[in-house]
């Protein structure tokens, strides 16, 4: 059974930084593409970046534009997500994703519970 569980979120101010974590449970962490999705209030869950198991590629969303980064360390079980120069807009329930690959909800087979990041004016 894969089970993901995120942590890091928490409230920050308009510019500052945060760093998500996603644990995932089980033995084979490396196999898997992690994935982080937010969901804003009356929003859309939306595609934020993946990074891909085969050789580390990275993908993001456009509204990133080089303020976010996604890591993972195998030997933790842990994927990251590196969040720099937050915006108030930026505030969401951030939730990790695996099981599938690219950029849409339904490609993506377990997920976390979600860590709310509030970032303040």
């Amino acid at each position: 059974q894969v089970q993901l569980v995120e942590s890091g979120g928490g409230l920050v101010q308009a510019g500052g930084s945060l760093k998500l974590s996603c644990t995932v449970s089980g033995r084979a962490f490396s196999s898997y593409n992690m994935a982080w999705f937010r969901q804003a209030p009356g929003k859309e869950r939306e595609f934020v970046g993946v990074i891909y198991w085969i050789g580390g590629r990275t993908d993001y969303a456009d509204f990133v534009k080089g303020r976010f980064t996604i890591s993972k360390d195998n030997a933790k079980n842990t994927a990251y997500l590196q969040m720099d120069s937050l915006k108030p807009e930026d505030t969401a329930v951030y939730t990790c994703a695996t099981g599938g690959a690219g950029r849409q909800v339904a490609q993506y087979s377990y997920w976390g519970q979600g860590t709310q990041v509030t970032v303040s004016s």
